[in-house]
């Protein structure tokens, strides 16, 4: 297998207009992709000539369907929306120009941006992921807080395949050779497949993607990436800029990567685990006090994650694979007991020192939105905070053995979410509407799918 790990220069840090064009034409960029993150968390947007893109950085921005944001995984355009105007009327994508990085893969230079989404009048669309994760922040800041997080991404490398009723095949490492059984924190097996693995880690040097440490997973050709800890917005784009890269790198090496939680029957789930903390105006954890001890305010952030994750499952468990993997029999948290050190829970707390004392989320699923899923676990420990309430005792066994207490499916998580008061102040509205209306037209779309168990077992038998 060839190593096409890239030569490609970082991308800059660039904080205004003037740097970014300057930027732009001393490297020669052709083209610039302006992106805007939908309800998926897919890339939505366009791909525009340099000197276009320059010319539209005077004026609003670049206009787009409101419908971008309202579109399933498919493809398709939610009906009879109550929060879209009916006349399908444009946005504006306005880049954030800190964002701009260049795309590593392409042979002609290319930068991509990420958008930010408003209305003709100025005014922010307040449904779109971006703006309900700088929503969130805001919130804490009017409060004198500062979240600090820190997500873990699995994923798995599987064998191209163009049959999607085809279970999905381990692909060949450089050995030569499939991996079989489970090889959690293996060196050897994780070896397998460092060719692709250098350059997903030369992509995301190149992007400025802060990538630290890599691990194999219990799965067959399972893998985790840790990104460092950071601001949750800068973090979110990476993330969402991660995705892509894994997914080109994968395919340069003649595989695929993916992302859905739950790929394999029978192996272990992807996950995405949010690390989080918050820090005051003076730069302290308010998890703890000077002397390592717990403080009262992580008692009310664990609190508020255990009163409101059951109801966001639909933020952070999006699609209804992703509710495979939250399963008896899986090492994925059926509940959200809190424990220390106890990775049976869906609500740990790591062994740390006082500055780095911090909730480990562990229900998301690895295709949750990042903007959406780290909004959520930071939206419902700021409840929490408000309400200044008390966790469930601390759990030292197997958390599995407590039982099942997160919604089994979609639907019920859906309902959940829409009745979920707290939530709804939180989000606003006309988010929470959009994106049950999104989920409801793929659930829709994948209830008329007859799945090849309902042709082995019902054909003949019923």
């Amino acid at each position: 297998m060839p190593n096409t790990t890239p030569e490609a220069e970082v991308s800059p840090v660039v904080t205004t207009q003037e740097d970014i064009v300057h930027w732009l034409r001393e490297r020669v960029i052709d083209e610039i992709e302006c992106l805007v993150p939908d309800m998926n968390g897919m890339m939505r947007g366009k791909i525009i000539p340099r000197e276009d893109f320059i010319r539209s950085l005077g004026s609003k921005g670049l206009r787009l369907p409101e419908t971008i944001l309202l579109q399933a995984v498919s493809g398709d355009t939610v009906n009879d929306t109550k929060v879209a105007a009916e006349t399908d009327r444009d946005i504006v994508a306005v880049p954030d120009v800190s964002t701009v990085r260049i795309v590593p893969w392409y042979e002609e230079p290319t930068a991509q941006v990420i958008c930010d989404c408003f209305h003709s009048d100025g005014e922010i669309v307040d449904y779109a992921p971006r703006s309900v994760l700088k929503h969130v922040l805001e919130l804490y800041a009017e409060r004198g807080l500062r979240p600090v997080v820190a997500p873990e991404l699995e994923f798995y490398f599987v064998e191209k395949s163009t049959d999607p009723d085809a279970p999905l095949s381990v692909p060949v490492g450089v050995s030569g050779r499939k991996e079989s059984g489970r090889q959690a924190y293996g060196i050897e097996a994780a070896n397998e497949f460092d060719p692709v693995v250098e350059d997903i880690y030369a992509y995301c040097e190149a992007s400025r993607i802060d990538i630290g440490t890599m691990a194999h997973e219990a799965g067959p050709a399972q893998i985790e990436m840790n990104f460092k800890h950071g601001d949750p917005l800068e973090l979110a784009d990476q993330v969402f800029l991660f995705k892509r890269a894994v997914r080109k790198a994968a395919i340069a090496h003649d595989m695929y990567a993916t992302f859905m939680s739950q790929p394999h029957q029978g192996e272990p789930g992807s996950a995405m685990h949010v690390h989080q903390s918050v820090l005051d105006e003076d730069g302290r954890n308010i998890f703890s006090h000077e002397d390592g001890s717990d403080s009262s305010l992580l008692a009310h952030y664990i609190a508020g994650l255990q009163n409101y994750v059951p109801a966001a499952m639909a933020l952070v468990c999006p699609n209804v694979n992703a509710f495979r993997r939250i399963r008896m029999e899986s090492d994925a948290p059926i509940n959200v007991h809190w424990g220390r050190d106890n990775r049976t829970c869906g609500l740990r707390v790591p062994d740390s020192d006082a500055a780095a004392r911090r909730v480990e989320n562990r229900v998301a699923g690895a295709d949750a939105n990042p903007y959406l899923c780290i909004a959520t676990t930071l939206a419902c420990g700021l409840v929490g905070l408000r309400e200044a309430g008390q966790p469930a005792p601390e759990v030292t066994i197997d958390a599995h053995t407590l039982g099942v207490a997160l919604p089994s499916h979609i639907q019920d998580a859906l309902l959940e979410l829409s009745a979920c008061e707290p939530l709804r102040h939180i989000f606003g509205h006309r988010f929470v509407d959009a994106f049950i209306e999104v989920k409801t037209l793929e659930w829709q779309l994948y209830n008329r799918v007859i799945s090849s168990w309902e042709r082995e077992y019902l054909l003949l038998n019923v």
